[in-house]
């Protein structure tokens, strides 16, 4: 089992930055990737950005540019930072964990962002 503790979320104004971390612990998958989706009211779960342990990194065609995943080398931990944000990045972000074979993915519980003049 591998829990996802995730941080970071709140309210900011359009133009802003935010930072999202998320640490997993337990018995994390050797090859594996970490990163965010994220919710909107009334709208499908999308993926945000993932990276994988390996280094490769992968974005939504609606935050390239704006936002950048991270990871510590060696730490299972991701960061998303967050810039230029929109009101269209209002939405619940889940942290993922997920076995590069497919084979499990977990999710955090979820923190809220909202931009909003």
């Amino acid at each position: 089992q591998v829990e996802l503790a995730e941080s970071g979320g709140g309210s900011v104004q359009p133009g802003g930055s935010l930072t999202l971390s998320c640490s997993a612990s337990g018995s994390i998958p050797g090859f594996n990737g970490m990163g965010w989706y994220r919710q909107a009211p009334g709208k499908e779960r999308e993926m945000v950005a993932t990276r994988t342990n390996g280094g490769w990194s992968n974005y939504g065609d609606s935050v390239k540019g704006r936002f950048t995943i991270s990871r510590e080398s060696g730490w299972n931990v991701v960061y998303l930072q967050m810039n230029s944000l929109i009101p269209e990045d209002t939405a619940v972000y889940y942290c993922t964990l997920y076995a590069l074979d497919g084979s499990t993915h977990y999710w955090g519980q979820g923190t809220q962002v909202t931009v909003s003049s």
